[in-house]
């Protein structure tokens, strides 16, 4: 069956394009859901309008991560945390505080989700961590981590 997705689908396609899927998961799940439309002859033009709409909102979102991209890159957030005389901390820094400590050092918001980092820092001194502003952008960060006295 042939249908207007109305919403990105992992899988299937995204919002604006014109796709063929089971009748069933149409029937069942799709339509019922909100989530496409039937493709009728005269839908062409809502299909691309949805796609020109579709383009300006990625192209915002390029442009705004690119201005956050521009505005990390070479920064070096400074984190305080607990540690003991070997430089070990007592606890661990997580993509949480590392987001936490950007918001407040450098008023830029960031989703927890993009900070990737292998497993939680648990000792004192830098750490390069990357942040995944979207699907193609990644920078760097140092992420330096002091003993709080």
């Amino acid at each position: 069956m042939r249908v207007v997705l109305r919403v990105d689908l992992a899988g299937v396609g995204r919002r604006g394009d014109i796709v063929d899927v089971a009748g069933g998961y149409a029937r069942n799940h799709l339509l019922p859901n909100g989530q496409a439309i039937p493709a009728t002859k005269g839908i062409q033009a809502q299909a691309e309008a949805m796609r020109r709409a579709r383009d300006l909102r990625d192209a915002r979102d390029r442009e705004a991560a690119q201005a956050k991209a521009d505005a990390l890159r070479g920064a070096v957030i400074t984190i305080p945390a607990r540690a003991g005389a070997t430089g070990r901390l007592f606890g661990s820094v997580t993509a949480a505080d590392i987001v936490e400590h950007v918001r407040t050092q450098s008023a830029i918001e960031l989703d927890r989700d993009s900070v990737h980092l292998e497993e939680p820092i648990k000792s004192v001194g830098p750490h390069e961590v990357a942040v995944h502003l979207s699907h193609e952008l990644e920078v760097p960060i140092t992420v330096e981590v002091v003993a709080a006295t």
